[in-house]
């Protein structure tokens, strides 16, 4: 049986999980290929890429959002029509995709089932947290990108049934933690100078970086700016009194599951980010709107607590993935 794994890769949390998918799926008894679509990554996957496409990605900005002019820009339709059309999804027995749209538009154009394994589907879910204010054209956008015949979903807790806890990945799993003094930070959509300016006004707290408009380690007072680096961040989170960060998913989760402090900051204009923003409230994690100056109090009052969420999110992903291809395939 021949299965297509099709996978995001804007931003890293698609390309993390993967890392401890693609490996069970490798074990079972199938012709495994791997699609990637996206320019928006910092880390790669181990494994040989069968499809290496442009696809269709958010482009951050620097200033708390997408940059939707430069999004608009590298939105090549013609190119994209092009992959969706070429790409033979018609040999494969089984589509899993992680919100990857042109593995989706070719199954939804050649009617052919795609099954969802992601975040997303588990955000559409009518039972998961939503922003009190509402977004119909983010939520339009969030369901027709990538659109699928069957769900399976990863959120911040199991919903209801087909979506289940985080994927933790291995390397985080393994890990052994500590508690240093210093805070570990992750907010792709700010520019540099403005983490600088805000931060710096945090006297006596020092913070780690992780940057995506930077490849040069920089150092200001109590600051250390560094370019992404998979194993680096890692540590660096690992070894953290606290971490901040957007309101993605892969991220946040693993902050939790290594007992953590943790704050975030939605993305601006971003839908995903808003309803895990609001699932995170609801399980006690401090939320600011933006890295504002009006906000500068709520980010010292947490880093003067130690507020830990517990959390239990056990390594199922093998019996997630038995219980897919046992439903999926005829």
């Amino acid at each position: 049986m021949k299965v297509l794994y099709a996978i995001q890769g804007t931003g890293n949390g698609h390309l993390s999980r993967a890392r401890d998918i693609i490996p069970i799926l490798q074990k079972k008894q199938i012709e495994l290929d791997i699609l990637v679509s996206g320019t928006q990554a910092d880390i790669d996957i181990p494994y040989p890429i069968t499809y290496q496409l442009k696809g269709l990605s958010f482009i951050f900005g620097k200033q708390g959002g997408v940059n939707m002019w430069k999004t608009y820009l590298r939105a090549n339709t013609n190119r994209l029509q092009k992959e969706i059309n070429s790409l033979p999804i018609e040999k494969y027995d089984l589509i899993i995709n992680d919100f990857e749209p042109v593995s989706a538009w070719a199954c939804k154009l050649k009617n052919k089932p795609c099954v969802s394994l992601s975040h997303q589907a588990a955000v559409l879910s009518l039972n998961a947290p939503k922003p009190f204010k509402k977004d119909r054209l983010g939520k339009f956008i969030l369901k027709k990108y990538a659109p699928t015949t069957k769900q399976f979903g990863f959120h911040f807790k199991a919903y209801q049934e087909h979506i289940f806890t985080p994927v933790i990945r291995q390397d985080i799993r393994n890990i052994v933690c500590n508690t240093l003094d210093y805070y570990t930070v992750y907010l792709p959509s700010y520019g540099d100078d403005k983490i600088l300016k805000i931060l710096s006004k945090i006297k006596n707290t020092k913070w780690e970086v992780f940057s995506k408009h930077n490849k040069k380690i920089i150092t200001d007072n109590n600051i250390t700016i560094q370019p992404i680096n998979n194993e680096a961040f890692v540590k660096s989170m690992a070894n953290s009194k606290g971490i901040l960060c957007g309101a993605g998913f892969e991220t946040p989760a693993e902050a939790l599951f290594m007992k953590k402090k943790l704050m975030v900051i939605p993305m601006k204009g971003q839908y995903e980010q808003q309803c895990n923003a609001a699932a995170l409230k609801q399980m006690g994690v401090p939320v600011i709107k933006s890295l504002k100056k009006k906000h500068l109090k709520t980010l010292i009052e947490w880093t003067e607590t130690d507020s830990i969420i517990e959390v239990n999110y056990p390594d199922m992903t093998e019996q997630i993935i038995n219980q897919l291809l046992q439903e999926c395939i005829a």
